[in-house]
């Protein structure tokens, strides 16, 4: 039991880490069924184009596919045109709030692609088939060399010998996709270390008060979905009885609408105001009816240091 718990608080401490390794994991594992189940270089003229499809196409199906089933897109989006919210250009602070959460959803749903392309890019066979029908790499390959070389180029992907004898003084094709994909995936991993060191370096919280403020706000989703839950189960039970019993409805507590929608903007840290989440200065400002959102809280993002953010990243 022991060693199940420490396992279980390693998995909860490092939940990003280990979330973007088995979206990694998964992308490369279809990467690999895609290249040994779908993919068949034509090995002609139309290698260029059905090479590019398979190596590029997927990365940008797994793209959207991470703004679709990352929540805080939703949860930036919903509601955001409705008649009272004119769609019209909303303040410059909104608007740059809105980009830095939209930058925050799009570095999460670069993880999938990107590893689509590192992977395909290492294992060579999309990019071979790819510029074995590009125009400029039978420039460089078979300069003064006729056109039989061009013909041996676009078969390359279906005889590897054919190789050999094209690319004696230019790196293979094979070598050439194997060295872009580790300047790639070196380039992420750098652009990933400076993010992370910019955002820490302008933090508005200590290190210790950073940890408490994502045990409390991953704390309060969990009670928060549990209560809504039960609140829902009550409030519903109390309909349908009454519906079948043909009773009038008992008296029954819900948030109002403007309740709802002060405690659903994404809330920005405040120095001056200790609070931790729209929940929690919503219910300290007696209970919301002195609250006047202002552009600062209204910004779904101040310096991308929202509590979805820290309570969803414990490797911040």
């Amino acid at each position: 039991m022991d060693t199940l718990h420490r396992v279980l608080d390693f998995c909860i401490r490092h939940q990003t880490v280990l979330s973007y390794s088995i979206v990694s994991l998964m992308t490369a594992a279809i990467e690999y069924i895609f290249l040994a189940v779908v993919f068949k270089c034509p090995c002609n003229s139309g290698n260029m184009l059905y090479g590019s499809v398979f190596l590029i196409v997927p990365a940008f199906i797994l793209f959207l596919l991470g703004y679709m089933m990352n929540p805080r897109m939703w949860h930036l989006l919903t509601g955001i045109c409705t008649p009272e919210k004119s769609c019209s250009c909303r303040p410059w602070g909104t608007c740059a709030g809105c980009f830095c959460v939209l930058l925050q959803v799009t570095a999460r749903a670069v993880v999938a692609p990107l590893t689509w392309l590192a992977v395909a890019l290492l294992r060579a066979r999309f990019y071979e088939c790819m510029a074995s029908g590009s125009s400029l790499i039978k420039n460089l390959m078979c300069k003064d060399k006729g056109s039989e070389c061009h013909e041996m180029l676009v078969k390359i992907p279906c005889d590897e010998k054919l190789s050999e004898k094209i690319s004696s003084e230019f790196l293979s094709l094979q070598a050439q996709s194997q060295l872009i994909g580790w300047f790639l995936i070196t380039a992420i991993m750098a652009s990933a270390l400076i993010a992370k060191c910019i955002r820490r370096c302008c933090s508005p919280f200590s290190y210790l008060q950073l940890k408490f403020w994502k045990a409390y706000s991953k704390k309060e989703c969990e009670l928060f979905e549990a209560k809504a839950k039960e609140h829902a189960s009550k409030l519903s039970e109390r309909n349908v009885n009454c519906f079948f019993e043909a009773t009038n409805p008992a008296p029954f507590q819900t948030p109002s609408n403007e309740d709802w929608r002060k405690i659903s903007f994404l809330y920005t840290f405040n120095s001056q105001e200790q609070h931790y989440s729209m929940l929690h200065k919503y219910i300290n400002t007696n209970r919301g009816s002195n609250v006047r959102l202002g552009k600062e809280d209204q910004n779904p993002t101040g310096l991308g240091f929202v509590n979805e953010t820290i309570a969803s990243q414990s490797g911040f």
